[in-house]
């Protein structure tokens, strides 16, 4: 099976890789939806089984009621929540696997659906274990399967800590297991962002998960009243959100007159009709409001965003690459621009930090890389 599914991006191959390293006991992938951490695990498990290196695959994976945020379990479900558990392996492995085939593995013992609640008093002898849709479970649930590893045992750990987090909370399951299996001797932790999502629809479905995000964030009066201002001067242009951070730029002490005092996100081929032909529109809005306004679209190339409310002018030139690794929005930098890029005691990228954690509840990190 395993010879069947190509790596579609770079990120996956080292996701696979990684799986295939004997060497690793435990390996976290995280990332947004679509970038095939489910199926690529799915895969790797079941083709080892196959083989015969292991003799079970087990599967533990909450699942959650949409409508209120909580996961449930077979206690509340009866066997449905077993049949609901099948028809995911079923959708993953579509093309992949015939049905009759996976209901024999099944059947035969050598996959197992298990609820992650449900673990204390067993061991994993030759087994692959993966708990997958991690920022809905309880770290602890983890640590419990690490305890049940027996001899010749995997674990794999994917979530999302990103798109599928819970807003509520500052630090979920695969957060928390991703800082955790960091440490681990024996382990690899692979991220993946929005350049490896392959799933056809996942990339819409992220942007406007963003999108929904932003639109419900609670707005201070002065950010209300750019939006209201902008409705009235742009009534055709679709106004996301606004985000205001003169504060945090004068107590950072960034006095640079290309920073703007407030960043305006509007959908994406919008942007002309907030500006206006020759730009009179936003003109009169930042006379209204008495704020120098930022504006950009509401696309997922962070690059864009990051240029509209850093210092200096050019920067976008020396960034590498912007884009999610584990919970945070990573910037790669040239190294030469490095301290540009990051600002006297941080200041830039701290700048940046707290509009991006208002805006998404995503922090920023800035790292050094080569072209």
């Amino acid at each position: 099976m395993i010879d069947r599914l190509k790596p579609m991006t770079v990120g996956q191959e080292r996701l696979l890789n990684a799986l295939e390293e004997q060497e690793n006991e435990i390996v976290g992938v995280f990332g947004p939806t679509g970038t095939g951490k489910s199926l690529i695990s799915i895969v790797f498990g079941i083709d080892r089984v196959i083989k015969g290196q292991y003799k079970q695959f087990i599967i533990a994976r909450p699942i959650v009621d949409v409508a209120t945020g909580r996961a449930v379990g077979p206690e509340e479900m009866g066997e449905l929540y077993y049949k609901i558990a099948s028809a995911y392996l079923s959708d993953i492995l579509s093309g992949l696997v015939e049905h009759e085939d996976l209901d024999k593995l099944l059947r035969g013992g050598k996959i197992v659906v298990s609820d992650v609640n449900y673990l204390r008093g067993r061991t994993f002898d030759d087994s692959v274990i993966f708990l997958d849709d991690a920022q809905n479970t309880q770290p602890e649930n983890a640590a419990e399967m690490l305890i049940r590893m027996g001899r010749n045992a995997k674990l794999i750990v994917a979530g999302d800590p990103i798109i599928q987090k819970s807003t509520f909370t500052d630090k979920d399951g695969a957060t928390l297991l991703r800082e955790a299996l960091l440490g681990e001797e024996k382990t690899a932790v692979i991220d993946l962002g929005i350049k490896d999502i392959v799933r056809p629809g996942a990339r819409r479905g992220v942007r406007l998960a963003l999108e929904l995000r932003m639109r419900k964030r609670e707005l201070s009066p002065s950010e209300r009243h750019i939006v209201e201002t902008a409705r009235i001067y742009a009534p055709d242009a679709d106004v996301v959100s606004a985000v205001e951070f003169k504060a945090e730029k004068d107590g950072l002490g960034i006095r640079a007159d290309a920073v703007p005092d407030a960043l305006v996100v509007v959908k994406e081929g919008h942007l002309g009709r907030l500006v206006g032909k020759g730009g009179e529109r936003i003109r009169n809005i930042e006379r209204e409001v008495g704020l120098r306004l930022r504006t950009i679209e509401m696309v997922l190339d962070f690059k864009q965003w990051i240029s509209a409310i850093h210092p200096i002018g050019w920067i976008r030139k020396h960034i590498i690459d912007a884009d999610f690794a584990g919970p945070e929005l990573q910037v790669m930098v040239k190294r030469d621009e490095f301290g540009g890029f990051v600002g006297r005691r941080g200041a830039y990228v701290k700048l940046i930090d707290s509009v991006f954690r208002r805006l998404i509840s995503v922090g920023v990190r800035a790292v050094e890389g080569e072209d």
